[in-house]
């Protein structure tokens, strides 16, 4: 995937769970499986429309998908993209660790040279 590409798809997915209801609603998908629309408007006090647009936002980072049975839409998490972040992370994580080995290794050796 090209860097821009990676950073985009990275930005849809950090703002999809930016916002709390939506963090949620995801969590609530990976621990009970798929659920129709209906329910989780039920569990979260909302209207309709309301979890529709959060699971809209959802759809479009690919956290969740959708299947229309009828009338009936399910609802299933998919958990890909927090592959993606959690890899992004780790990239990061280790950049971060090597530039603080180098910090300490700098200071060891000003630490010897002033003996």
């Amino acid at each position: 995937m090209g860097e821009q590409l990676q950073d985009h798809r990275l930005s849809e997915i950090l703002k999809a769970v930016s916002d709390s209801t939506r963090r949620s609603l995801l969590t609530t998908l990976v621990q009970e499986g798929p659920l129709r629309v209906t329910e989780l408007a039920g569990r979260y006090d909302m209207s309709l429309n309301a979890v529709s647009k959060h699971i809209k936002v959802l759809e479009a980072a690919g956290l969740v998908t959708r299947r229309t049975m009828g009338r009936v839409h399910l609802i299933e998490a998919k958990l890909d993209p927090v592959r993606e972040v959690d890899d992004w992370f780790r990239r990061l994580r280790s950049i971060w660790e090597l530039r603080l080995d180098r910090l300490g290794e700098l200071f060891e050796e000003g630490n010897t040279q002033d003996e």
